[in-house]
């Protein structure tokens, strides 16, 4: 049985820490900026957490989780 490939896009917007939560960025930071209150935007610019229900699914496309 061979080696299961890590999925190229999903090692650029995804990331493990030690605790096995995966780490991702938050959405709606790209454009239409200008309608958004400067505290959303500052929030967005945090580091987010995939939900409990996706991480299955990341840690499958992450061989090395």
């Amino acid at each position: 049985m061979p080696k299961i490939k890590t999925h190229s896009a999903t090692k650029k917007r995804f990331a493990l820490t030690a605790s096995g939560k995966v780490k991702c960025a938050h959405m709606n930071k790209r454009h239409i900026l200008t309608k958004k209150s400067a505290k959303r935007k500052r929030q967005l610019r945090n580091t987010a957490y995939a939900h409990k229900t996706c991480m299955a699914a990341v840690k499958t496309l992450l061989p090395y989780a």
